[in-house]
């Protein structure tokens, strides 16, 4: 990673824009699933653009959606080990 700090802001931004669209009508699940949705159609767009050819793609598939699951992995651990060391069930 080129600059930390700008990848955090890149992060955050996204985080604060999933956090405008939560209201009393809009529940934080249906906006994860949306950023969710909306991370996963990038992704493949990513992915997309690597390839050469359908065939390439087609036998790239695995290997990119491994690629992707170990990443989210990763970063879903770290963060909820860093909401558990952290835990107050009020925030």
């Amino acid at each position: 990673m080129k600059d930390k700090e700008a990848f955090v802001k890149r992060a955050d931004a996204h985080i604060f824009l999933a956090n405008d669209q939560m209201s009393e009508e809009v529940s934080p699940g249906e906006v994860s699933s949306s950023f969710m949705y909306g991370l996963t159609r990038f992704n493949a767009w990513i992915a997309a653009r690597s390839f050469e050819t359908k065939e390439d793609m087609i036998e790239g598939k695995e290997e990119a959606i491994e690629y992707f699951l170990k990443e989210y992995k990763q970063m879903l651990e770290q963060h909820l080990d860093e909401h558990i060391e952290k835990f107050d069930f009020n925030s």
